[in-house]
């Protein structure tokens, strides 16, 4: 089940840039709500580099971060993997910014 999420979101093309707009924002909208999937498919983008979004590991890191709290399996596999192309410096900043995403969701349920 998971293997075909991960096909469906990877068949959207780079050049099919107002269809990666809308599932960027689908997955930002989802991940306001606290959608694990949507953390994961966030995750997913950021560290290819695909659908709209530029490749950055501190985002995927992040992204992969929030889903792995809620237990995303395969989402903790691909925290672990973009660990080994970070420094440790650029992870203690994506666990500060999932820390900061975590806040500012419980501001926005206060």
């Amino acid at each position: 089940m998971e293997l075909a999420r991960i096909e469906t979101f990877a068949k959207v093309e780079a050049a099919d840039e107002k269809t990666a707009d809308m599932l960027v924002a689908r997955c930002l909208a989802g991940a306001a709500q606290g959608d694990t999937n949507a953390y994961y498919d966030l995750g997913v983008a950021y560290s290819t580099g695909s659908h709209g979004v530029d490749c950055d590991l501190i985002e995927a890191h992040k992204w992969f971060n929030l889903a792995a709290a809620k237990g995303h399996e395969a989402a903790a596999w691909c925290r672990a993997d973009v660990s080994d192309e970070m420094t440790a410096a650029e992870i203690a900043d994506a666990q500060r910014r999932a820390r900061e995403w975590l806040r500012q969701g419980d501001a926005r349920a206060a």
